[in-house]
């Protein structure tokens, strides 16, 4: 049922991915052979990679779509009730030392958020983790409207960071992008100019959809 090898097309891709709807994760998991990680702590980020299997993504750790053949990108999203979002989802790290060298268009968020297939997850605490459920996949491609926010934000905040402001960021601030620490704990740190220009130590960040634009995603394409 599930091949993990990676699909040939968009079409080919599409067709795995609604085989996933209404099976639970103990489900997926025993087609796959894999055991579920007992610790919450061991969950993070586990559906995810088993999604991943189940459809046979390309890209690894790079720093490109999952789909590298496809130029899509993969996306968990746990759902607390239909078309709500429990969370804000992912997007990329950003490269806080070379920012400053790219645009909106040759950016590595961009290129994540040009071509995403949507997979909804229950993620409601009244169900047990086992029996959570994938939902309808989405294939989606920003709007002219949501592309030209996207950029916005994406511009606006860059501007901030590489002109030594990242301090200053709020996570307030963007209409659907946002910025906030990325990091495993609070120990990790990269290097990062600050407004005089000399170098300094700070948590890794990246860049994050909200999750009213996401439920708003679903919502928008629900039949």
């Amino acid at each position: 049922m599930f091949q993990e090898q990676p699909p040939c097309s968009e079409e080919e891709l599409v067709e795995r991915s609604l085989r996933l709807e209404g099976l639970s994760v103990a489900q997926l998991a025993a087609r796959l052979s894999t055991r579920i990680p007992q610790h919450p702590i061991q969950r993070k980020g586990w559906i995810g990679l088993l999604v991943e299997r189940a459809l046979g993504t390309t890209a690894g750790s790079l720093s490109a779509p999952d789909f590298m053949n496809l130029g899509i990108e993969l996306k968990t999203l746990p759902m607390k009730a239909p078309f709500r979002s429990a969370e804000s989802t992912f997007v990329s790290s950003i490269p806080l030392l070379r920012l400053h060298e790219q645009t909106w268009e040759t950016s590595t968020c961009y290129a994540k958020l040009k071509r995403v297939l949507w997979i909804p997850i229950e993620s409601s605490s009244t169900i047990d983790f086992p029996y959570r459920r994938f939902g309808r996949p989405l294939l989606w491609s920003p709007s002219e409207q949501q592309h030209r926010v996207l950029a916005d934000d994406w511009v606006f905040l860059s501007t901030v960071i590489t002109t030594g402001g990242l301090a200053e960021v709020d996570a307030r601030w963007g209409e659907y992008l946002q910025v906030r620490p990325k990091a495993a704990n609070s120990r990790a740190s990269c290097a990062v100019l600050d407004e005089d220009g000399c170098s300094t130590r700070t948590l890794p960040r990246g860049f994050y959809l909200r999750a009213r634009f996401t439920s708003m995603l679903f919502s928008s394409h629900a039949c």
